[in-house]
């Protein structure tokens, strides 16, 4: 079977192959019946050093969480301002289309268009009231 420690990354040390020492057994701090010098302090080491590691690795991943969690609170965000902006976009294309409407009804009655007089560029009252019924 597999070790089901494969997946983590340690640190390089000397090849364990031909070693009685299964996954998971810690290893002896003893080498040939002898316990090696400052072995303590090293282990301590080691010790401090993953548990740092640890709590670095918890930070880094819930500062990704959240950023994944605020980034999703602004798609949400845009996603509702962009519902609302097609909705306003459909009412006012269909204002635009009932003034064109108004605007076409109203250019068939309109004296002041069918006015023979219309090239005058500055309106003055009484030029517009030949074109105006009487």
């Amino acid at each position: 079977m597999p070790c089901p420690h494969a997946h983590e990354r340690r640190p390089s040390r000397p090849s364990l192959r031909g070693s009685s020492r299964r996954c998971g057994e810690p290893m002896s701090p003893k080498r040939g019946g002898q316990e090696r010098p400052g072995s303590h302090e090293e282990d301590d080491r080691k010790v401090r050093r993953r548990e740092k590691n640890r709590v670095a690795a918890q930070r880094s991943r819930k500062k990704q969480t959240q950023k994944a969690d605020k980034l999703h609170e602004e798609y949400e965000s845009l996603e509702q301002e962009n519902t609302s902006l097609k909705r306003e976009i459909g009412k006012l294309t269909d204002e635009m289309k009932h003034l064109s409407q108004v605007l076409k009804d109203h250019e068939k009655i309109c004296p002041l268009l069918h006015c023979t007089m219309n090239f005058v560029t500055v309106p003055r009252p009484d030029a517009l009231a030949g074109c105006l019924p009487r």
